[in-house]
């Protein structure tokens, strides 16, 4: 089967996601931009899931466009891959809640850690059950997702010893992946998708 589907559900989850979080702001009640300065912590709290999200809807979209078809594993691949991105905005508004205390963040952590984890699984599920050799050769050895993968797990034991340094591996990660991944963008449009 085609991956029409599989990407407009994607599409829809991502933005219902993105719209639960930016729901859990609260408006404060003197019009002051004073007012404004309590809710900083909880506004860059949102900024890192928003890119985040952001970064897992984008390279979803360029995945996608070299995937010609899916499987039923790739199905479920990318419904855990979902799974773990729709805990984003509770994990979210639990280290807000808490001031970004060590256990919210480190729950951070384990969604983003399995987020990462779906994410593999899935593209992998991919390059086996696709046929095209473009989507071999764009994921390549992914030495992001690896990176990732071990910058999420070393900022668990760290986020009970020292949360801000915990929550700047999870800063670095987003960097790391806001820098333009030309692996796959350059198959896509090289290959008129």
């Amino acid at each position: 089967m085609n991956t029409t589907r599989l990407e407009a559900f994607s599409d829809g989850v991502i933005a219902i996601i993105i719209t639960i979080m930016v729901l859990e702001f609260k408006v404060p009640h003197d019009a002051s931009l004073a007012a404004l300065r309590p809710l900083l912590p909880v506004f860059l709290t949102y900024v890192l899931s928003f890119v985040m999200l952001g970064i897992y809807w984008n390279n979803h979209h360029h995945l996608m466009h070299l995937t010609q078809r899916v499987s039923g594993r790739v199905l479920w691949g990318n419904l855990h891959l979902l799974f773990w991105l729709s805990l984003i905005p509770f994990v979210t508004a639990w280290m807000n809640e808490t001031h970004r205390s060590a256990v919210p963040v480190a729950a951070y952590g384990v969604v983003l850690l399995g987020a990462a984890a779906a994410w593999s699984i899935m593209q992998a599920q991919i390059v086996r059950h696709e046929a095209n050799v473009q989507v071999r050769e764009a994921v390549g050895a992914d030495w992001k997702g690896r990176a990732s993968l071990l910058a999420y797990v070393a900022a668990l034991p760290l986020a009970f010893a020292w949360t801000g340094l915990s929550l700047g591996l999870f800063v670095v990660v987003a960097m790391l992946w806001l820098v333009p991944d030309r692996r796959i963008e350059s198959r896509v449009y090289r290959g008129g998708a």
